[in-house]
């Protein structure tokens, strides 16, 4: 039987994926074959999995940095939101069913047997699998059919090393009040805690480490600094947006309106990443910018609902003056069934609205079908003839006259539309800033030198570079003990 940790936080965005991830990377750099693993998790970035199916974007990069094939099973819940309390459930790949926040709890106990069959996959031939919780034991109200946190550890009694995230403030208040409301025999399957995030001297923490200790007697395997190769991963979910700065000014500024339902929006961390681009993501109440020479629209996990957003944040108009002005438009996805001129919903696959009138800006309309469409994909863009690798996961079928000049052949087929002049371009095909070579000559297209960098290998760097971190600062008895 593998080896088993899990990692869980004393809140959201402590930087548990992160830290799976470094630890998948060093543990795999020692020779050892390690996987990761999260019962569930809540994101709008999806991956297709090398099984097929969808998993959540953070467990591809954890398989990623594990340097093991992705699969569904590393994930086998997976929540994507599409309202404020509903949302679509995928189990082990496949799409389950849709619920509210209080449905769903019921439904927990049934997919509990889902999650550990998944595990005992993840673990068969494996020397070591690393656990991702979500969000906190903390939160007691839950515990009740939890299969995210210690409901699953105590069912696979896997460890627990508890993440405190110092850089928010009221570290030891969180680690301390976690040991306090967690039942008996919750609160032993806790070996230790991991200090994240801190900034300065370590030093001026040793007196926390002793009062952590004092009150709980916990160990601390480690005070982890702020890593700085974590900005280079793709982003995991949409708590990432709300701290995005601002880019330094750029040659070319990349407008990225940022809708409630947005999706898969690590499909721009490639443009993020290029020295001569300023990524601006446009928040609810700004204006897209009027210097922008290339807006992006994003996937978006409920076309209608967003589209209803966007023109109600008057983007819409912003959009056309754009457009007017000779910039270009790119819509992924969601992003493209908007530019079109009609979306029709006749099942009510997202709602109550049957249809509603595109953004008008590609002579195609878009039928939503319960069929969904999930693949790894091989591509060719036909405007600039470079090679394309990415992924599509959409409900719906796009047709009319613009997709005659399509913007990709996929798979052997045509995909997506491109308008008359050139200047708007649709496809369903994630991943497409990602290709070195497409992403080289399109910025070449806006004048920019468009010097071809390797991404991936940007990403494989990162990882490498955190798993030095961690064995630098965690505990160094702790690491052998879990990677011996």
């Amino acid at each position: 039987m593998a080896k088993a940790i899990m990692l869980q936080g004393t809140g959201s965005d402590v930087g548990k994926t992160v830290l799976v991830a470094g630890l998948c990377r060093l543990a795999a750099n020692r020779g050892l074959k390690v996987r990761p693993f999260k019962p569930q998790n809540m994101s709008n970035n999806a991956a297709v999995a090398d099984d097929g199916g969808e998993i959540g974007r953070a467990q591809w990069l954890q398989s990623l940095a594990a340097r093991a094939p992705s699969s569904v099973h590393m994930n086998p819940v997976l929540l994507k939101p599409q309202s404020e309390n509903g949302s679509q459930i995928v189990v082990q790949g496949r799409v389950f069913g849709q619920a509210k926040g209080r449905d769903y709890q019921r439904l927990k106990p049934e997919l509990i047997g889902a999650v550990l069959e998944s595990f005992e996959k993840v673990a068969d031939g494996a020397d070591l699998v690393i656990v991702e919780g979500a969000g906190s034991p903390a939160e007691i109200n839950l515990r009740a059919g939890d299969i995210a946190n210690m409901g699953f550890a105590t069912r696979a009694g896997v460890p627990v090393v508890l993440v405190g995230d110092i850089d928010r403030g009221g570290v030891i208040a969180s680690l301390v009040g976690t040991h306090a409301i967690l039942g008996e025999e919750d609160r032993a399957m806790i070996s230790g805690y991991i200090i994240n995030k801190f900034r300065g001297d370590v030093s001026l923490f040793d007196d926390g480490i002793r009062a952590v200790e004092g009150f709980t007697g916990w160990p601390c395997f480690g005070v982890v600094p702020w890593l700085s190769g974590a900005a280079r991963l793709p982003a995991e979910d949409s708590v990432v947006l709300e701290r995005l700065a601002r880019g330094g000014a750029g040659a070319l500024k990349i407008a990225v309106p940022v809708l409630p339902r947005i999706a898969n929006f690590d499909d721009l961390d490639p443009l993020r990443a290029e020295p001569d681009v300023e990524l601006v993501f446009v928040r609810s109440g700004e204006r897209l910018p009027a210097d922008a020479g290339l807006v992006v629209l994003p996937g978006s996990k409920s076309t209608i609902s967003d589209l209803a957003d966007f023109r109600a944040e008057g983007w819409d108009r912003d959009l056309h003056m754009h457009v007017r002005r000779g910039g270009r438009v790119i819509g992924i996805c969601g992003g493209y069934q908007m530019l079109g001129r009609m979306v029709h919903d006749p099942l009510g696959i997202e709602g109550g609205t049957l249809e509603t009138p595109g953004l008008g800006l590609l002579d195609v309309e878009t039928e939503m079908a319960p069929e969904k469409t999930v693949r790894n994909s091989q591509a060719r863009s036909t405007e600039y003839d470079a090679p394309l690798i990415g992924y599509q996961i959409h409900l719906g079928i796009t047709r009319g006259l613009d997709c005659v000049r399509p913007s990709a052949i996929v798979d052997g087929a045509p995909d997506g539309a491109v308008s008359a002049d050139g200047r708007i371009m649709g496809t369903y095909l994630h991943g497409l800033f990602g290709s070195d070579a497409y992403r080289a000559r399109l910025l070449q297209s806006f004048g920019l030198s468009g010097e071809q960098r390797n991404y991936r290998e940007s990403v494989e760097q990162a990882l490498d570079e955190i798993a030095r971190e961690l064995e630098r600062h965690l505990d160094a008895r702790w690491l052998a003990g879990l990677l011996e």
